[in-house]
């Protein structure tokens, strides 16, 4: 008998489906739940469709289809499914981002129509840490920056994203959107960093983050500070803070080619679990 399936965009009587996905690979797909958790699957609200591959009328895979093309839980058969609808619908995303397997499956069939991409980060080692460092010391000069700080840390911000990423945030709106996000994570108590003499030495912030687990982004230290220890005595911080307030594993992802920061956060404790891939556009 030929399995039937189809795919569609989820709706909010959908919302308890959705989350009993997403909580099969908790890490993996923070950053999805966290985001229906706070916003649902209104897509005003959520920013974007969340799409269901079912099969035989069972919900068994996701992607979200926002800003970032996220696939989650989605074996072949799924992701095709959704390369077809992205197809269709054309690219409205500013990255596809996920599992290296399902993303770079994504991506080699949307790539005829939409390449070429800017970047193509293949094979970014997904990392996690459950305890607290026991190799490296904490700073105790990492500290949450205060909702006063938002000007203070801004630049610290926008320099990370461009390093990072290769553009800087502040272009096309005009950088409101990447300030808000700035700001959300300032008022939440996420966005640490260290500062001396008026000077952001060392940032982190928490971004996604559930009940299950939270995801560690924007790290980074101030050029004129690098090779002293503040990446490893700065994260050990972050770290802290994050297993003690938010959720009880803290996860990142980074760039196979950073050797340093990879060789840093297995120092800090973290151990890799898997791998993540983006396309940059």
């Amino acid at each position: 008998m030929l399995t039937q399936t189809t795919t569609r965009v989820l709706e909010p009587s959908d919302l308890d489906a959705a989350l009993d996905i997403l909580g099969r690979e908790p890490v993996e797909n923070a950053f999805i739940t966290s985001r229906v958790q706070i916003a649902g699957l209104d897509p005003w609200r959520l920013g974007g469709e969340m799409w269901g591959w079912y099969a035989d009328g069972e919900l068994r895979s996701l992607c979200y289809a926002g800003a970032n093309l996220v696939p989650a839980c989605a074996g072949p058969e799924a992701v095709r499914a959704f390369a077809d609808r992205a197809r269709r619908t054309g690219r409205r995303c500013s990255s596809i981002v996920g599992p290296a397997a399902a993303t770079r499956l994504l991506w080699q069939i949307l790539e005829p129509s939409w390449g070429p991409a800017r970047d193509v980060r293949s094979h970014q080692p997904l990392m996690i840490i459950e305890q607290p460092s026991t190799t490296v010391t904490t700073d105790p000069g990492v500290r949450r920056i205060r909702k006063d700080e938002i000007d203070l840390i801004m630049p610290a911000c926008v320099a990370m994203f461009t390093e990072e990423v290769g553009i800087s945030p502040m272009t096309g709106d005009g950088g409101l959107l990447y300030q808000a996000r700035v700001a959300e994570l300032v008022a939440a108590g996420r966005s640490f960093a260290r500062i001396e003499d008026g000077k952001v030495v060392f940032k982190a912030e928490i971004g996604a983050a559930t009940s299950r687990a939270c995801q560690i982004q924007g790290v980074w230290v101030a050029p004129e500070f690098r090779g002293r220890g503040h990446s490893e005595s700065g994260m050990a911080a972050v770290v802290a803070y994050a297993l003690r307030d938010v959720a009880p594993v803290a996860s990142l992802y980074v760039n196979d080619y950073n050797t340093a920061a990879r060789a840093s956060y297995h120092r800090v404790g973290f151990r890799e679990v898997g791998a993540f891939m983006s396309v940059l556009f």
